[in-house]
């Protein structure tokens, strides 16, 4: 790839006009990164006809239209203890018909009402909503008619996030696209024709442009599974070859079988099935590359323990990597007290460590006192340094680049790699993703736990949940209430964290608030005060961040408000922050009243069933991989084109392609970069 080319595609998006640091940021969140390569992968879903029609009544409510109203009144919004009215202007057509435009944030009513003047033509478009009087809520351009030229005849519509429009999305491709085909003079063809189809899936002119088997997908979907087979094939090459293999290690202590006497339960079958194929790997003279893969509360820890007292008695280091501050410290809290009844030393390493007590616990690394290390990307700094490190553990491991698992594994000389993850995946499909590994399933939950009883709700029965929750708190309960945006957003009627926590400071005085912009170490304090068991904080509201790795044993009850809008597999993670204790867990799935027939299927599944390899199979059948596997949904593999139904010929294309080239051409290297597959074990 041509340094042009490269430092184009790694410019910072805050650098394109009309972004800047803040924007940037958002953008990172949605697309998992802030270059102006994330942005390029990130394609439109579909494409709106704006066309402009006479009348509402030509329309059908769920369609997106675009129609001239004369603003007849305003009916401003206004709060009433806990219910807010939205504000309404009232319009009609050209044949008389009367149409409600309707705005659900308050803090704009100034704005709204001079954009709409009594008397004045307006052109509106947005999605008309069904029910008796023709709706738009939020609609998404409002302009005079001598403007009706800003209102755009067909519009790309992009999978968003909170506080970035689509007239964002349009003006940061039109600014990207508009230069880039300079860009390209001299590459390859290949990179040449993937960028081509890529460009055409920005523009798309239909929506049928935008399928798995339209054309320009079918290709930039091969391209990306070529990369992935690509990294696979390199990756079993390299484990392989005569320089990667290794004097097997010979065992020097028992302590298994203590490990085992130590704990005050027994392990499942599927646990120690797991163990022992780990067992097995540990005693081959070429590394380990293997994944455990299981439900929520199945019980993966423990076997990332038994994997870790295994390197032990061979007197070797063990490395457990997490995501965050908490996570690691979650794990630290509940290893050390099996290490200490073991002899062996177990320490926490994170970014917050400093001066004297860091330098105590990098000598003990490098000395090898320390058998155990749990922490974050702080394992992998330059100045830490293992006398032995035989063992990485990865858990969450697809929060992690690939670059920055290999920065831990080169810390040792060939060291085992054990990843973990909770996102339960069909085997078939597994195998296909993780050809480079081999799979563990755990598909049994430790005996004693009580199945969580999950219900759906509609949302007009809020208040009647609330008082339900009053007795239930003064009981003891601990609750998770999760909301799906952090603050109020002109652009959805969903209901926001901040809305929802001041809401509820008017029933309770033990509620606590956690969402993605807090400053980190706020968002961790308030966790951690939540979790323990003399805090003051008994209710904690919450976005997503809550997802993955909060171990709450006290918290019983969940609350998913807006759950329609969650994919099952969000859905399951978040039930399972509940049912981590002894007692009998709930999770209520608060709902609004017009669902969808995906949504309401959604919501029944996961009332009928807590098995998450179930939810990923009907997950997998309703959305594909594509969705199933997108960062944003479960965390998996970051398919931005593959859509596993329609595309699973092109595996098989790919990956064939993929093992006959013998030596790697300079394209598949760009490739495999173009989606984060160069480094996977070197490549």
């Amino acid at each position: 790839m041509k340094r042009e080319l490269f430092d184009f595609l790694n410019t910072d998006l805050q650098f394109i006009r009309g972004v800047g640091p803040v924007l940037a940021a958002r953008f990172a969140d949605l697309l998992g990164g802030r270059r102006i390569l994330d942005f390029m992968l990130h394609i439109p879903a579909y494409v709106k006809d704006r066309g402009i029609i006479d009348s509402v009544s030509a329309a059908t409510p769920g369609e997106v239209i675009t129609i001239m109203l004369q603003v007849k009144s305003h009916k401003l919004g206004q709060t009433f203890g806990r219910r807010r009215r939205p504000t309404r202007i009232i319009c009609a057509d050209k044949t008389g018909k009367q149409v409600v435009i309707q705005f659900f944030n308050t803090n704009f009513l100034d704005y709204w009402v001079k954009k709409f003047p009594i008397g004045e033509w307006r052109l509106v478009s947005g999605k008309l909503e069904p029910g008796a009087t023709p709706t738009i809520n939020h609609p998404e351009f409002v302009e005079e008619p001598k403007d009706a030229d800003k209102i755009p005849k067909i519009q790309a519509i992009y999978p968003s996030g909170e506080g970035i429009t689509q007239k964002t999305f349009t003006n940061v491709r039109d600014q990207i696209f508009a230069d880039f085909d300079n860009k390209l003079i001299g590459e390859d063809e290949h990179i040449v024709e993937f960028f081509d189809a890529l460009k055409h899936a920005h523009f798309a002119k239909t929506s049928t442009d935008l399928l798995p088997m339209a054309d320009d997908i079918v290709k930039l979907s091969y391209f990306e599974l070529f990369a992935h087979q690509m990294a696979i094939a390199i990756s079993r090459r390299t484990r392989n070859d005569e320089r990667h293999r290794r004097t097997v290690r010979q065992k020097k202590y028992d302590l298994l079988d203590k490990f085992y006497a130590s704990l005050p339960f027994d392990l499942t079958g599927a646990q120690k099935r797991a163990i022992d194929e780990i067992h097995v790997d540990m005693l081959r003279n070429f590394p380990m590359m293997r994944l455990v893969q299981g439900d929520v509360g199945c019980g993966k820890t423990m076997v990332a323990m038994a994997a870790m007292v295994i390197m032990a008695e061979f007197g070797a280091q063990t490395a457990l990597l997490a995501p965050t501050d908490t996570l690691a410290g979650q794990h630290y809290a509940k290893l050390k007290p099996l290490c200490d009844r073991l002899g062996l030393v177990c320490d926490i390493l994170t970014g917050r460590d400093k001066g004297a007590a860091r330098r105590e616990k990098l000598t003990s690394l490098r000395s090898g006192r320390t058998r155990l290390v749990v922490g974050t990307h702080a394992l992998f700094s330059e100045d830490v340094i293992y006398k032995d490190l035989g063992l990485v553990i990865i858990d969450e491991q697809h929060r992690f680049g690939v670059g920055q698992r290999e920065s831990l594994r080169a810390k040792g000389n060939n060291p085992d790699v054990l990843a973990l993850s909770a996102t339960p995946i069909p085997r078939t499909l597994s195998m296909t993703i993780y050809g480079d590994m081999d799979i563990s399933i755990i598909n049994e939950k430790p005996a004693g736990r009580i199945p969580i009883k999950t219900t759906k709700l509609p949302i007009s029965r809020i208040s009647a949940l609330i008082e339900h929750l009053k007795p239930q708190i003064v009981a003891g309960a601990k609750v998770f209430w999760v909301c799906p945006l952090v603050t109020d957003s002109e652009e959805s009627d969903a209901t926001a964290a901040e809305y929802r926590y001041n809401e509820l400071k008017q029933n309770f005085t033990c509620v606590g608030l956690v969402h993605g912009q807090m400053p980190k170490s706020e968002r961790d304090a308030v966790m951690a005060q939540f979790a323990d068991k003399n805090s003051d904080i008994k209710i904690l509201v919450a976005t997503t961040v809550i997802e993955v790795g909060i171990d709450v044993p006290d918290a019983t009850i969940i609350v998913i408000e807006n759950a329609e809008r969650f994919g099952l597999a969000a859905l399951h993670q978040l039930r399972g922050r509940v049912g981590r204790g002894g007692a009998q867990s709930f999770c209520i799935l608060l709902h609004g009243n017009n669902l969808s027939p995906d949504g309401l299927k959604r919501l029944d599944i996961l009332t009928e069933t807590d098995d998450g390899f179930v939810i990923a199979e009907q997950d997998l059948m309703m959305r594909g991989v594509g969705e199933l596997l997108g960062t944003r949904q479960t965390g998996w593999i970051n398919y931005h084109f593959v859509a596993y139904r329609e595309h699973r010929d092109l595996f098989k294309l790919a990956s064939r392609a993929a093992v006959n080239m013998v030596t790697v051409e300079p394209w598949a290297r760009d490739l495999m970069y173009i989606f984060d597959r160069t480094t996977i074990l070197g490549a």
